[in-house]
């Protein structure tokens, strides 16, 4: 077998693949309505849901499509006409408003800081005072703005103390971090393929307790494409996907899931942690700063403060790194300007330390003052 050139993606997702994950897309065609293609659906939906709950209660649900896809899909299926609660602190918090505006849902924005852990006081007085019933409060477990980790744990007893549902969006942390829906207090889990699972884009699932998808036929439709109902439903009685899945994608995926089994999630968040280590040690040795504490941070993405210097421009620096065969992330932090960097998917600390040689490089070729940066960017704070 031979290998494919090798691109470092420090990207929030998609992540650098094992060549073994990429050729396994490589199989005779096959109509996705074959009983072999659903028995490869169902052993990646019970698979997927070992990781974080008991898949003789629970399932996951598949979609083609995005993570925002599978978050599109609960949002349209799952909440009735109650209000619910959404928690932004993010870009992707802010998505989930978007979405939904759009399906005219009743909800509360709970706002909160991109780099700091949520009010667990303020938010508890919006559960408590609010008139309307809430039936569900959301929330992004890894916002990938910051690389901040919501406590999940603690938000989950609190919308179990006043009844309401808790969604998650693990799009970033399943497969890192260690989730455990019914110790958490978790009623709908939604992730994807290509980052910490480590597979290819294009499947996006939705992992719940089977009782909690049944009820959904209650729930008036407002997508035709995305009710998450009719697909956990079509796939219950025919293991397959109502509409034509992206089949290159779930063999790929299979795999993945077959070499994140034989890692073990806590080997690959040590490998993952490992990495970051490395990334914040030798930012901060040049200099540079990352905007969340240790204690709250996932570690597996650093939103990076930018050099402050004339001859600094994100765009020249992403394509410096590029023609190198690394791919780093703009910020996405309002009033303040930063990058991102990504330590998921099949790299180690080796490759981490291979980019911090050319972000030294880098930063030297256009005048950055690394030692005074430091000084600049302390004094700053006091």
């Amino acid at each position: 077998m031979r290998n494919v050139k090798r691109n470092i993606l420090l990207t929030p997702g998609p992540a650098t693949t094992t060549d073994t994950v990429k050729f396994a897309q490589i199989v005779p065609d096959i109509c996705p309505r074959e009983l072999e293609f659903g028995q490869l659906m169902e052993s990646i939906s019970t698979d997927l849901t070992k990781i974080v709950a008991d898949e003789k209660q629970y399932t996951a649900v598949l979609l083609g499509g995005s993570g925002t896809a599978a978050m599109d899909s609960v949002l349209s299926s799952v909440i009735g006409e109650d209000t619910i609660v959404i928690i932004n602190n993010g870009a992707y918090g802010q998505r989930m408003c978007e979405i939904a505006e759009v399906y005219g849902l009743h909800f509360i924005e709970f706002v909160s800081p991109p780099d700091n852990p949520v009010d667990l006081v303020a938010l508890e007085q919006i559960l408590n005072r609010t008139l309307n019933p809430i039936s569900h409060l959301i929330v992004v477990h890894h916002e990938t703005t910051t690389g901040l980790l919501n406590d999940v744990k603690a938000i989950g007893e609190l919308c179990n103390n006043y009844k309401v549902e808790l969604i998650v969006d693990a799009i970033s942390s399943f497969g890192a971090v260690p989730i455990q829906m019914e110790d958490m207090k978790i009623s709908y889990m939604i992730a994807s393929s290509n980052k910490n699972i480590q597979g290819l884009p294009g499947v996006s699932f939705v992992i719940a307790h089977k009782q909690k998808f049944e009820g959904l036929q209650h729930v008036r439709r407002r997508s035709y494409y995305l009710n998450l109902y009719d697909q956990y439903k079509y796939f219950l009685q025919h293991n397959q996907m109502r509409f034509t899945a992206p089949i290159q994608t779930l063999y790929a995926l299979r795999q993945a899931i077959n070499e994140f089994m034989l890692e073990g999630i806590e080997q690959r968040y040590t490998r993952y942690t490992q990495s970051w280590e490395s990334l914040t040690q030798g930012i901060h040795r040049l200099g540079l700063n990352h905007i969340v504490a240790k204690e709250h941070h996932s570690k597996l993405l650093t939103s990076i403060i930018e050099p402050i210097c004339d001859g600094y421009d994100f765009q020249k620096m992403h394509d410096f790194f590029y023609n190198k065969g690394f791919t780093i992330y703009p910020g996405k932090v309002e009033k303040l300007n930063t990058f991102r960097i990504a330590n998921i998917g099949d790299i180690t600390h080796h490759d981490i330390e291979a980019f911090l040689v050319l972000l030294e490089i880098y930063l030297r070729d256009i005048g950055f003052p690394l030692r005074e940066a430091v000084i600049t960017y302390e004094s700053k704070q006091e």
